[in-house]
C-alpha cells in the first residue's frame, strides 16, 4: 500500500516562504515516479515540480527560480521549497507517485501518469 502524506501548508504574506514535505516508504521513494501537484477550487490540477531519476528536476514554468524540489533518503520525504511565493500560489498542494517501470526517467508533469495521492495541505498567500 502506497502512503503519502503531505505537511508543512499554512499561511504566509507574498514574498514570503514555506517549506512543503510528503512522507513516504523507502519502498515507493526507490522505485515510484514522484511529483508535487496543486489545485484551486474549479480549476484542473497542475504539475508544479518533479523529479527525474537521475536527480534531474522539473518545473512548471511560473514556479521556476522559485520552487525547489528535492528528496531525502534518510527521512524519505519528497520536499517542495517555495520561496517568493505569490497570491497565484494559493492552492491545495498534493504529493503524487506512481510506479516507474523499467528504465522510465520520470519526471512527468501530466496528471494522469500518477495514480497515487496525498491528502493535499493548503497553501494560502495573501498580500
Amino acid at each position: 500500500q502506497v502512503t503519502l502524506v503531505e505537511s508543512g501548508g499554512g499561511s504566509v504574506e507574498a514574498g514570503g516562504s514555506l517549506r512543503l514535505s510528503c512522507a513516504t516508504s523507502n519502498y515507493v521513494q526507490s522505485r515510484y515516479c514522484m511529483a508535487w501537484f496543486r489545485q484551486v477550487p474549479g480549476k484542473s490540477r497542475e504539475g508544479v515540480a518533479a523529479m527525474f531519476r537521475d536527480g534531474n528536476t522539473n518545473y512548471l514554468d511560473s514556479v521556476k527560480g522559485r520552487f525547489t524540489i528535492s528528496q531525502d533518503t534518510v527521512k524519505n520525504t519528497l520536499d517542495l521549497q517555495m520561496n517568493s511565493l505569490e497570491r497565484d500560489d494559493t492552492a491545495v498542494y498534493y504529493c503524487a507517485a506512481d510506479y516507474a517501470v523499467s528504465g522510465e526517467p520520470c519526471g512527468s508533469l501530466y496528471v494522469f501518469r500518477y495514480v497515487e495521492w496525498g491528502q493535499g495541505t493548503q497553501v494560502t498567500v495573501s498580500s
